[in-house]
């Protein structure tokens, strides 16, 4: 099923407008332009004088070096060969030029700054010598060893890329036709056993004779598809939750079209959070849950918790946060995209669309937070070096993208993102003001160092407003690596590490400097935390043995729908 396709803006993030405050700023104070100038003129000088005394023979240490973790220079033809040395030395000494003169501009609003700050990161990113197939040394020598084929074959490959994308250029990450939902990816047995317009809920088989008494509840982003969770067996989450001996419940959201245009946060929290938790007292007769919320799950699962400590409401009686924010006030770049031109922006682009955000609209966003990896990486591996997307798991959970309703996505950019109601204690839910203060049961609070979507300090804070009456018992705890991989860490891998400190003192600075850091995954340290806080045993629970009946076998069918 397609839908309209959305009107076309000459300037639909509002850039033009940041880069008129930018100029404004420079025209205002052309001495420190003329300062900037200098130096730059000063930094290649010294760039030519240290390529000079190279080309003589002399052992001499670059004037610049690319930032730790930059993979586009690791080919050894750029430090070995002086041509491509000096293009790429010439090039790191104008982007560092460049990214430090637009911050260091004075007279501008900050929000527009901190955009022409993104965006010329985005040129930086665009300019660099590794897009070039010419200077590319890994493109010259596919081209060598395939006499070209690689040239035809990225090609094709870019040419598929601008049908599937109806024109617009649809970036494959991955290996589209690999993988298949139920067959080699999203395999845990299960079976849906309740639905609605907006969500299935998946009940796992059991793997264990004994089960833990409470069921835990799952609540996943709809900006993404629950899966992620559940991708392959040696990394599924869902899978290692079934074999702790916890009886698994996982809300599937529907990729919604027109129809569910009109729907609301509200609709989401009733029907989604409400009925899910409905939905598991009946297969199991159980009236308390643990629950999980991942990202704006987490988000919507807070406010679910809030309105739920408004009316004495316990059904849940511990949470989980995966990287998620109910404190936006420190959310990185994200913030860029919701002042008000670029909301309105996007309304309209979702009235054309019938009522809903097309997935890859949000795809691209996330995108170009790391455009380098997510998108200059397989611009150079699918077009300039032909190469056939991978068969990774997690690159095509990334490329599998949900739209979303407009009411729903508009409220969360609009009253989380922009505004930051729910924690200044304004936000206004069904007719209640919530605190999120008020919410009395443990919660665990986990974060990514280097998560780009949801920063780790803006987690820390979304605990310390958690902790700011003392009513509930918050943990916080920092994972390695970043959004997903921090998440989905299982321990066999022996990946990563994470640090623990059980004080919540004022700032996360003060947190990291008491934190432990241990190696390894975090989910072993959080199944004890869960095994403290939700105690007690009972005979393995199957889907089918409680109210509810059957309705299809997990993954649902739900999830198969494509954006």
């Amino acid at each position: 099923m397609k839908f309209a396709a959305s009107p076309k803006s000459a300037d639909p993030l509002n850039i033009g407008e940041a880069y008129q405050e930018m100029v404004a700023a420079m025209a205002a104070d052309p001495g420190t332009v003329m300062q900037r100038q200098f130096n730059l003129w000063g930094d290649y000088a010294k760039l030519m004088a240290t390529m000079g005394r190279r080309m003589t023979g002399e052992a001499v240490k670059p004037a610049i070096e690319p930032e730790p973790g930059d993979k586009r220079f690791q080919h050894p033809a750029w430090r070995e060969n002086p041509m491509l040395d000096f293009v790429k030395q010439s090039y790191l000494t104008y982007a560092k030029w460049l990214r430090t003169t637009v911050h260091q501009l004075e007279g501008m609003d900050e929000h527009d700054k901190k955009k022409a700050e993104f965006y010329t990161q985005q040129f930086i990113d665009a300019i660099a010598p590794t897009n070039f197939p010419v200077l590319n040394p890994e493109v010259v020598e596919a081209t060598i060893e395939s006499k070209g084929e690689n040239i035809l074959k990225g090609m094709k490959n870019l040419l598929e890329d601008l049908d599937r994308g109806d024109g617009s250029l649809a970036i494959r990450q991955a290996d589209l036709e690999h993988f298949k939902l139920g067959v080699n990816i999203a395999t845990t047995p299960g079976k849906v056993i309740y639905q609605n317009a907006i969500m299935q809920v998946i009940q796992y088989d059991p793997m264990t004779e004994m089960v833990a008494k409470r069921p835990l509840l799952i609540f996943p982003p709809w900006i993404n598809k629950f899966y992620i969770l559940d991708l392959q067996p040696a990394n599924s989450f869902i899978r290692w939750m079934v074999e702790q001996g916890r009886t698994v419940f996982v809300v599937s959201w529907v990729n919604p079209g027109p129809e569910l245009g009109r729907k609301t946060f509200e609709d989401y929290v009733k029907e989604g959070c409400f009925e899910a938790l409905d939905a598991v007292r009946l297969a199991t007769g159980e009236t308390e849950v643990d629950a999980i919320g991942y990202c704006i799950g987490g988000t919507m699962l807070a406010t679910a918790l809030a309105l739920m400590a408004k009316r004495g409401d316990r059904r849940i009686r511990s949470a989980t946060f995966f990287t998620a924010q109910a404190d936006f006030k420190e959310s990185g770049d994200l913030l860029l995209f919701v002042d008000d031109e670029q909301l309105d922006a996007i309304e309209k682009q979702m009235d054309a669309a019938g009522g809903v955000l097309e997935g890859r609209a949000m795809a691209t966003t996330f995108n170009m937070l790391r455009s380098n990896d997510l998108i200059w990486s397989f611009v150079i591996d699918n077009y300039m070096k032909g190469k056939d997307p991978a068969k990774f798991d997690l690159l095509y959970w990334n490329s599998d993208a949900t739209r979303m309703p407009k009411n729903v996505h508009l409220f969360y950019l609009r009253e989380f993102y922009q505004h930051n109601r729910l924690a200044k204690g304004e936000m206004v839910i069904d007719g209640e003001r919530l605190d999120l203060g008020e919410v009395d049961i443990p919660i665990f609070m986990q974060a990514g160092e280097t998560d780009h979507i949801a920063p780790h300090n803006s987690v820390y804070r979304t605990a310390r407003l958690f902790a700011s009456k003392d009513k509930a018992d918050v943990t916080y705890m920092l994972a390695g690596s970043g959004h997903i991989a921090g998440v989905v860490n299982h321990p066999d891998r022996k990946k990563y590490h994470h640090s623990i400190n059980e004080a919540l003192p004022a700032t996360v600075e003060e947190w990291k400097a008491g934190a432990k850091r241990r190696p390894g995954s975090w989910w072993p340290y959080w199944m004890e935390w869960l095994n403290k806080v939700s105690p007690g045993k009972v005979p393995a629970r199957r889907p089918g043995d409680g109210a509810l009946a059957p309705i299809e076998d997990a993954p649902g069918s739900y999830v198969k729908v494509k954006a």
